[in-house]
């Protein structure tokens, strides 16, 4: 579903529990983020979100563990642990059976990388395939990241290329080279765990942190901005994308949301200079478990870039925070 549509489904939804706030919900409707966040007591909060969606890849193993990489990317993006999952699952009654399992295995083996388990699901009968996981994490109250809290003068930094919209698209038309699939696949089915590790141990330094999914670099970024009452400056030669992004961008192969994220987002976005012709398709890109969005402090740059290195994680250095229209984005 779109951002705009999202927003006229939940309008009602928000009205019904308005005059219903408990204290203990620190990110819910009113206050939306990456995740849902209830506090248990003064030193324990917990996570909690869900996600699914049909096939990106051929490979139902491989579908499995990006689907679940995706899910678990929002417990890191508000700076928690994974604990347990349960799987969400709808499959046709006419494929095999064993298509589901390898689904399953996929899905279970990333989660056990996560340092979590699976404890549970509820499979239904569809017309398509479609997997996800509802996830449960814990995080102490004092140190939840969320998307507002970027400051001007914020270096803005992403952990993995974009671009999966474009290549899984190409991929559906049997137009895409298998390398570049592998190159995606390979993105998709890394965890944020490390990149999230890493900048929770930066405390106070990291202002805010999204993660870049299905609303595209354009949509997370702004609603960073906007709940941080900022400006984002991108420089588009400094965004990291995956092998063949710009190709596929170029002859045409647009995810379905690509249209949809760009009618609604546009408005906050502005490109100046002379940046390619592909860089809008792939600002208003949906990706499937991308990377993560940070602001962090200036004075902390150097620490964290270090940190990455010696991790051997990925980061890229992609822009500023700035004084300027709460949202918006400017792209050089």
């Amino acid at each position: 579903m779109g951002p705009e549509a999202l927003a006229q489904v939940l309008r009602p939804l928000r009205q019904v529990f308005a005059s219903t706030h408990p204290p203990e919900l620190l990110s819910g409707l009113e206050e939306p983020d990456d995740a849902a966040v209830w506090r248990l007591d003064g030193d324990r909060a917990v996570v909690l979100t869900a996600d699914f969606f049909p096939p990106v890849v051929d490979d139902p193993y491989h579908y499995g563990a990006i689907a679940a990489a995706n899910s678990l990317s929002d417990v890191y993006a508000m700076g928690a642990d994974p604990l347990f999952a349960i799987n969400l699952a709808g499959f046709p009654e006419d494929l095999d059976p064993d298509l589901l399992s390898e689904i399953l295995r996929g899905g279970a083996e990333k989660v056990r990388e996560a340092g979590a388990v699976i404890a549970g699901g509820h499979t239904i009968v569809d017309q398509e395939p479609k997997y996800g996981l509802a996830v449960l994490g814990i995080v102490h109250p004092d140190r939840i990241l969320g998307k507002g809290g970027a400051r001007p003068g914020d270096v803005l930094l992403l952990t993995k290329p974009l671009g999966t919209g474009v290549i899984t698209t190409a991929l559906k038309k049997a137009k895409v080279d298998e390398v570049d699939v592998e190159a995606a696949i390979g993105s998709m089915e890394r965890l944020s765990h490390n990149a999230a590790r890493i900048l929770r141990s930066f405390g106070g330094d990291v202002h805010a942190l999204t993660d870049i999914t299905g609303f595209a670099l354009a949509g997370h970024a702004h609603e960073m901005a906007h709940q941080s009452g900022v400006s984002l400056r991108i420089q588009w030669a400094d965004v990291p994308r995956l092998p063949g992004a710009e190709k596929y961008a170029r002859d045409g192969f647009l995810a379905g949301g690509l249209r949809r994220n760009e009618r609604y987002y546009a408005k906050w976005v502005s490109i100046a200079g002379s940046p390619p012709l592909t860089a809008r398709v792939i600002l208003f890109d949906p990706q499937t478990s991308g990377g993560l969005l940070a602001a962090v402090a200036p004075d902390a740059l150097a620490g964290i870039l270090a940190a990455f290195k010696r991790a051997a994680e990925p980061v890229w250095r992609i822009g500023e925070a700035v004084d300027g229209p709460a949202g918006s984005i400017e792209v050089r």
